[in-house]
């Protein structure tokens, strides 16, 4: 790939941690980069002190980087990182429509899935900006590291191949590795459903339940969320990749993950609006767990970990109700 085939100017939608994260991934070379942010606190610091003191504080940002609270402003840009919670997806796609030519290219990079409506990111940018062409960014990632320079590879799915080629010459580079796929449904599947599963990882880590339960817990996630790729469309060997078990790995292996040491204080006994009452940043896996469970019981699928968690989060199961029902399930085969 040459670097004629990377796009010119890069528009991010979405000022928070991953987002400045992927800004400065973009930015590399000096490439014009425009980050939307709904926040004016991270519009001005970004102006001002070229670094979002709000959700990436201590990372410098290249100075190519500008921020803007114009969706407008993104028309400019010749391909787009859409990074706006998957809950407020919709309402940002639909503003940021109007400024989308035919065939703009769009890469999602949100990790959820619409509770209300059980839609992953690829249906809901179908109905609020049929003219983009989709892609979906995903895999094991702290926005930290990814800002640091540290080493980290991902998924980036495409089904365009020509298109997916252009990210790679985009974003690719020593320390981000971007691996093309073109199984969309997968990446997402995978990259959603990890949140939830995290989310309980971190309770087994608040009980102090130990690691061989932990890992436990991991393995059979895992084959929660390739139980449900199959009714979904979803290739099996997309969640043996970076956007399915890579990310598992990392987001139930770290408290750094949000939804894991969100588990962790449901753990050791808080409730989940105090927790949240805490924090600025979103755990995805909150309302993910609904949407996943919907989906399960509507396509007939066993996922009891990831339904319990729902339990959890939602108020109809207090965090040890959930566990001893787990431990009680009758054995059976792997």
């Amino acid at each position: 790939m040459t670097e004629r085939e990377a796009f010119s100017t890069i528009g991010v939608v979405g000022g928070g941690a991953w987002g400045t994260a992927l800004a400065v991934v973009a930015a590399d070379g000096g490439r014009p980069v425009v980050l939307w942010a709904r926040e004016t606190e991270v519009v001005d610091s970004i102006a001002a002190a070229s670094e979002n003191k709000a959700f990436l504080p201590g990372v410098r940002l290249p100075a190519s980087i500008d921020a803007t609270q114009r969706l407008a402003d993104l028309a400019q840009c010749e391909a787009l990182l859409f990074v706006a919670p998957a809950q407020y997806a919709r309402p940002v796609l639909k503003d940021l429509a109007p400024h989308l030519p035919d065939g703009a290219p769009l890469a999602l990079c949100s990790k959820g899935i619409e509770q209300n409506t059980g839609a992953l990111m690829t249906a809901v940018l179908a109905e609020t900006a049929p003219q983009a062409a989709p892609a979906v960014l995903s895999g094991p990632s702290f926005a930290a590291d990814v800002a640091k320079g540290l080493p980290t590879a991902v998924t980036l799915a495409c089904p365009d191949a020509a298109l997916g080629a252009r990210w790679l010459a985009t974003l690719g580079g020593p320390a981000f590795r971007p691996y093309l796929s073109d199984d969309m449904t997968g990446a997402e599947l995978g990259g959603a459903i990890k949140n939830v599963l995290a989310i309980a990882c971190g309770v087994v880590a608040g009980k102090g339940f130990g690691d061989s339960a932990k890992a436990a817990l991991m393995a059979r996630g895992f084959a929660e969320m390739r139980r449900l790729a199959a009714p979904l469309g979803a290739k099996p060997e997309t969640f043996g990749g970076l956007s399915g078990l890579g990310d598992l790995i990392l987001t139930c292996g770290s408290p750094q993950s949000r939804n894991m040491s969100l588990g962790m204080e449901l753990g050791r006994g808080r409730s989940l609006a105090e927790i949240l009452s805490e924090r600025r940043t979103v755990a995805e896996g909150v309302a993910t767990a609904g949407a996943v469970a919907a989906l399960a019981k509507g396509h007939n699928v066993d996922m009891p970990i990831c339904t319990g968690v729902h339990a959890i989060v939602s108020g109809a199961a207090d965090v040890d109700d959930v566990i001893n029902a787990l431990l009680s399930r009758p054995l059976t085969s792997e």
